[in-house]
């Protein structure tokens, strides 16, 4: 490691460095020169105090920046090490998601872009799997800088986001309570669906009854079925719920309402085979909006927050770091299906 405290010490005439500056640039500059390599073991804290003779917080702080930056890692009683030869980086950044679904694609994309080049991001998709989850958030805590997680409603969930400090943690997509003043970028569940139901509930008059697919335990939040049941009492609408939608099942005078695209797609395959005209025959509501809805058979009505707005806002905050606490408005766009 000689030529490490090398690197460093040579930082030290220069004018307007501070100790810690020292550190973190003299171990850029090692790595950069190949002085010292990926998978390196680095000088434990103690011996850089002997070394260098700086305070053991200004060596703390030294490595804690490398850390964020994704350009060294801490494991667990051995010590740091080189993790990445990529200096330029400025971040390292952990995006925990449900699934790669079409609208998690959308915020991805725009999350992606509003980060920039010098920005490290690794993406996990949990799968609504509170094991999953489990297991990724023991694997990349203390790794990255800042942790970006869409949770997932579990007793569980509570202390395992608690394990992440806060000044490193966005919450996103769905809210869950936790303890502490934490920043969040999310939509709500229950109010907004309630409200997009009540503003379609002329159109779902015009057909005999509605259709919910809703499966217990699955990723779709418990607060859209409150929603929707209170719905069909409040506005005496005959309704039911299914499991999943079956193949060849599309009947005349129903409204479909799923959070599946999958579903949606089978439902419109059906439509075109049995002649049926969409938003008279049968009406669909699909929740989550995207392109292609805007186009299939003329529009799919829907409601949706702006994923692409979220996945932006996201982004800020990460390079920012300018509090936010905002729940997402959830806007119903009608079109042709109801």
């Amino acid at each position: 490691m000689k030529d490490l405290f090398e690197k460093i010490q040579e930082l030290q005439y220069i004018p307007n460095y501070s100790k810690h500056e020292q550190i973190v640039n003299g171990i850029i500059n090692a790595i950069d020169e190949k002085r010292i390599s990926q998978g390196e073991m680095l000088p434990s804290v103690n011996v850089m105090i002997k070394e260098v003779g700086f305070a053991r917080e200004t060596i703390v702080k030294a490595y804690s920046e490398l850390k964020n930056r994704g350009i060294i890692e801490s494991k667990n009683r051995l010590g740091y090490f080189v993790s990445n030869g990529d200096t330029s980086q400025t971040l390292k950044v952990a995006l925990l998601m449900f699934a790669f679904d079409t609208f998690q694609e959308i915020f991805y994309r725009n999350f992606r872009e509003g980060l920039g080049e010098n920005i490290h991001l690794d993406v996990y998709f949990h799968h609504n799997n509170i094991d999953v989850f489990e297991t990724i958030l023991t694997h990349i805590n203390g790794k990255y800088g800042m942790y970006v997680i869409s949770p997932i409603p579990h007793p569980k969930t509570k202390a395992l986001l608690q394990t992440i400090p806060l000044n490193k943690f966005l919450m996103f997509d769905r809210y869950e309570p936790i303890e502490g003043d934490f920043c969040h970028i999310t939509q709500e569940f229950e109010a907004s669906s309630y409200k997009a139901f009540v503003e379609v509930a002329d159109a779902i008059k015009q057909f005999d009854e509605m259709m919910f697919f809703y499966k217990p335990a699955s990723i779709i939040p418990i607060e859209i079925l409150r929603a929707y049941k209170k719905f069909l009492k409040d506005y005496n609408i005959k309704g039911f719920t299914s499991n999943e939608y079956k193949s060849g099942s599309l009947e005349k005078g129903k409204v479909y309402f799923t959070l599946s695209n999958l579903d949606l797609w089978a439902m419109l395959k059906d439509c075109k085979a049995k002649n049926f005209t969409l938003g008279k025959d049968i009406g669909i509501l699909s929740h989550n909006d995207e392109l292609v809805k805007e186009i299939v058979f003329d529009g799919i009505t829907t409601y949706s927050v702006d994923f692409g707005e979220m996945g932006r806002k996201a982004a800020h905050y990460v390079l920012t770091r300018e509090k936010i606490q905002e729940t997402m408005p959830t806007v119903l766009i009608r079109r042709n299906s109801l």
